[in-house]
């Protein structure tokens, strides 16, 4: 699904037919048109009505681009991430938008479940400064709110560390190994996505493009402040999670090592007494206690406690127990 919003003569307009006639040089009409679930018709649109590379073109029929900036002349493509953090699911999505950016009009291509875009959608709109300032200024409104939805997603993750950091201080259940491998895989993931978006966003804010004005590019320095923050916090979690995943190795080792010294305690303890009522049990002369047969049961009794005490004492004072 496609939907196109022109900005023509101080209005915004939103209409479902594309005029050729709106990208002619000097027709005083800026256009947005933003692709929802592209298909090969709106691929074919893309080439026939706009003109853009065949290459652009694929990759923005796809979904598995990591994020970029090419320049092809007349236009810019640029492809960067938004995020979306499901905690119950230990899901951490990344999907991307597409951007073809010309002299008088912008171009983006998602999956139709960017929330930026719906809200700067809305916005235009209702207020006509959104297109007004042109595609550079529509893009950059577009891009911001995508990086300011990373800060609630980014709390969230953290949370979700902090959770996981308190449980193994406190409980140290082996079942948190899987949990520590989700969020430092979902870490390594928003790492992935949010360090090569920064360099994009890095190189527009440098006004490494004719386009680019200065105006804007002070607006893109600002997203890449944020980026660059992002960065580092996501340098840092993984920092954490690695911290925690060690020291919740070691907790288990050492509750296996304390298990086994358990089990070794008792048997050595059961060692001497499997020896003693071994020799009783023999067929042959043994000799006997005081007291005659009727308390033989009751000597070997006593020795078998005073064994046990005795060598659990020992243990007990040298710390083994």
């Amino acid at each position: 699904m496609t939907s196109y919003y022109v900005y023509k003569d101080g209005t915004v307009s939103q209409v479902d037919q594309f005029d050729p006639g709106w990208l002619r040089p000097g027709s005083g009409v800026t256009v947005w048109a933003d692709i929802q679930q592209p298909t090969a018709d709106d691929a074919e649109t893309l080439r026939s009505s706009f003109g853009f590379h065949p290459l652009a073109i694929e990759d923005a029929m796809q979904t598995t681009h990591h994020p970029k900036v090419e320049s092809y002349g007349s236009y810019l493509y640029v492809i960067l991430h938004g995020i979306d953090f499901k905690q119950e699911e230990h899901a951490f999505e990344t999907l991307d938008v597409d951007f073809f950016l010309g002299g008088n009009f912008l171009v983006t291509v998602h999956d139709g479940r960017r929330r930026s875009v719906s809200e700067v959608a809305d916005f235009c709109c209702r207020n006509d400064l959104g297109l007004a300032e042109g595609p550079v200024a529509l893009m950059h409104r577009i891009v911001d709110r995508m990086i300011d939805h990373y800060r609630p997603e980014v709390d969230e993750l953290e949370k979700w560390l902090d959770d996981i950091e308190e449980q193994v201080l406190s409980q140290n259940r082996t079942e948190l190994t899987a949990d520590i491998l989700a969020v430092k895989r979902d870490i390594s993931s928003m790492r992935r996505v949010v360090v090569p978006q920064r360099d994009v966003v890095g190189r527009l804010a440098r006004r490494e493009f004719e386009m680019i004005g200065q105006e804007h590019a002070y607006r893109f320095r600002d997203v890449y402040d944020h980026l660059v923050r992002l960065a580092d916090e996501a340098s840092i979690f993984q920092d954490r999670v690695t911290s925690i995943l060690d020291a919740h190795l070691a907790a288990v080792s050492n509750q296996l090592a304390m298990v086994s010294k358990v089990l070794a305690g008792i048997a050595v303890i059961f060692g001497p007494l499997t020896v003693f009522t071994g020799m009783f049990g023999m067929n042959v002369p043994l000799p006997a206690f005081p007291g005659g047969g009727q308390v033989q049961f009751w000597w070997i009794t006593a020795v078998m406690g005073l064994l046990t005490g005795g060598i659990y004492y020992l243990f007990h004072r040298r710390g083994w127990l």
